[in-house]
C-alpha cells in the first residue's frame, strides 16, 4: 500500500485511506492547538496554576488566606491537572457510514475517524492515555498512529452501537457515529457504559443530506445495511415528514444524553472539521471538576430584619 494515497474518494477500504486520513487528522489537531496552552486546567499536582473565587462545593481547607486577605473576596489556590488522565474511542464503521451524497465531498467514515485521530492527537500530546473500546490505552507521541492501527484491525465491524466494553471509573468516552439506529436501543448502551462512572460525549456524524432529504422526482432509496428498497414517486413530497422524524430522532439523543450529564453534538460531513473538535478538545479540559456528584444548591430565602419588614 502506498503510504500516501493520492486519491481515493470513493475507496470503501479503511486501510487504504487510512494514511491521508491521518495526515489530515494530524493537520486538524495543529490547526485547533495553534495558540493554545498544552493541559491548562485545575486538579491534583504541585504546580501553581491560577487563583480563583471561592465555591460553596470547595473545602475550607483550599482557601489561599494570604490572597483572599487582600481582597473582599475568599480565593482558591489551583494546582495545575498533572494525573494522565484515559480517553477512550468509539468510531462506527458499519456499512452506513460509508455514505456520501452530492452534497458533500466526505464520507461519514472518514469524517469520523478524523475526527477521532485529531482528538487522540491532542489528548496524547497533552500527556494524556487514549484507547479505543476494548484495547489497551496507549500514551506518548506514537497514541495516534496505535490507535489508527487498531481501526484499520476493526475495519470489518457491522455494528452500529458501542460495544460492552469494561472502562475505568472517571474515564472519559467519545462516540463517534451517525447514531440512526433506534433511540430506545443507543439509551440502553449509553446507560450500560454511563452505568460504570464514565463521563461521555456523543458526536453524530451526519451527511447534509439525511437532515434535509433534497431529493426530488422518482428516487430509489436502499438500505446500506441490508436488502431494503424504497422507491418513492416524488421524493419531494416526503420530505416535510422526514424532517419532523429527524428531529424528533434528534431530540431523543439529545434528551438521552442529558439524563446522563453527557454531551450530544450534531456535526456535519459538509462542515470543517476543526469546528467539532474544538469544542471536544474545550469541554475535555475543563470537566476534572464534575465527575464528582455535587448535590444542587438549596434556595436559601433571604431573611428581612425586623426594623426593614415594619418600614
Amino acid at each position: 500500500m502506498h503510504p500516501f494515497p493520492a486519491e481515493e474518494p470513493e475507496a470503501h477500504s479503511l486501510a487504504a485511506r487510512m494514511p491521508a486520513l491521518l495526515v489530515e487528522a494530524q493537520r486538524v489537531a495543529h490547526t485547533v492547538t495553534h495558540g493554545t496552552h498544552g493541559r491548562r486546567r485545575a486538579g491534583p499536582g504541585e504546580t501553581f496554576w491560577q487563583f480563583r473565587h471561592y465555591d460553596h462545593n470547595d473545602s475550607i481547607s483550599g482557601i489561599d488566606w494570604r490572597r483572599s486577605g487582600s481582597s473582599d473576596h475568599l480565593f482558591v489556590r489551583e494546582r495545575e491537572w498533572e494525573a494522565a488522565h484515559t480517553v477512550w474511542l468509539w468510531i462506527d464503521l458499519s456499512p452506513s457510514m460509508r455514505f456520501r451524497s452530492f452534497l458533500s465531498k466526505t464520507p461519514k467514515d472518514s469524517r469520523a475517524v478524523v475526527l477521532g485521530l485529531a482528538l487522540a492527537e491532542l489528548l496524547s500530546r497533552g500527556g494524556e492515555r487514549v484507547g479505543v473500546f476494548g484495547k489497551v490505552p496507549f500514551t506518548g507521541r506514537n497514541a495516534t498512529r496505535r490507535v489508527a492501527e487498531v481501526l484499520v484491525r476493526d475495519e470489518k465491524s457491522t455494528t452500529s452501537l458501542p460495544p460492552p466494553a469494561r472502562i475505568n471509573r472517571f474515564s472519559e468516552c467519545l462516540l463517534f457515529s451517525d447514531f440512526l439506529e433506534p433511540v430506545q436501543e443507543t439509551a440502553a448502551r449509553l446507560e450500560e457504559i454511563a452505568s460504570q462512572g464514565v463521563r461521555g460525549h456523543l458526536v453524530q456524524v451526519l451527511d447534509p443530506a439525511e437532515e434535509t432529504l433534497p431529493y426530488e422526482g422518482r428516487t430509489e432509496f436502499s438500505s446500506s445495511e441490508g436488502s431494503d428498497r424504497v422507491i418513492a414517486g416524488r421524493a419531494e413530497t416526503l420530505r416535510e415528514l422526514y424532517q419532523e422524524r429527524m428531529q424528533k430522532h434528534h431530540d431523543g439523543l439529545a434528551a438521552a444524553a442529558k439524563r446522563l450529564n453527557w454531551s450530544y453534538i450534531v456535526h456535519h460531513t459538509d462542515r470543517p472539521a476543526e469546528e467539532v473538535v474544538l469544542v471536544l478538545h474545550n469541554r475535555l479540559a475543563g470537566l476534572e471538576r464534575d465527575y464528582r456528584y455535587r448535590p444542587p444548591t438549596p434556595e436559601v430565602t433571604p431573611v428581612v430584619p425586623e426594623k426593614e419588614a415594619r418600614t
